[in-house]
């Protein structure tokens, strides 16, 4: 059985060289799905992203409609209510970050400490779903490259600072910091 624990925790991103800041206070449903190797599922205050979006880093969570009425549910009650699903795969060498909206920007990021990795964001756009040439176009690839990923903790996690460069192309979309801090 796989167990979890919700924690308090602050995530922000931060540009190095653009005016780009977002930070909130949370709670975190964590879960270890090995040694060393955490799922950590973000509870977005909804007053945060009616704001531009952090854009800046995330897998993309598959949610079943067909439940069954006595399907597990979620241990976070506030995720069936959220348009935003945030959720962080982390281990001491890679991390993978995914923004899920229902009908806004989506992106994933995947982070591997010193190489470059793979930036995707989306529209989800309802009007768009049954185009595939509209479904294409609301699609965006960028590269990202992971100047350093840091994982500090014990039992559990209880920081990640991640800093990496975006880039399209030879076009460098600037310097960022990913800081996630758990407490408990």
């Amino acid at each position: 059985m796989l167990t979890h624990r919700r924690l308090p925790a602050s995530l922000s991103v931060v540009s190095l060289d653009l005016p780009v800041r977002s930070a909130f206070e949370t709670i975190v449903t964590l879960y270890q799905r090995a040694p060393q190797r955490f799922h950590v599922l973000i509870d977005v205050p909804t007053s945060t992203f009616d704001a531009p979006d952090i854009s800046a880093a995330p897998p993309t969570i598959s949610r079943n409609t067909n439940r069954s009425p006595n399907s597990v549910r979620s241990p976070s009650p506030a995720i069936e209510a959220q348009s935003r699903l945030l959720w962080l795969e982390i281990s001491p060498t890679r991390a993978i970050f995914t923004s899920q909206s229902k009908t806004g920007l989506s992106y994933r990021h995947m982070w591997e400490r010193g190489t470059y990795g793979i930036s995707r964001y989306w529209l989800n756009n309802p009007e768009s779903v049954h185009s595939r040439e509209a479904t294409n176009a609301n699609r965006m690839r960028l590269r990202n490259f992971t100047r350093s990923l840091d994982l500090t903790g014990r039992d559990h996690p209880e920081h990640l600072r991640l800093e990496y460069e975006l880039w399209s192309q030879q076009l460098k979309f600037g310097t960022y910091v990913l800081d996630l801090d758990i407490r408990g």
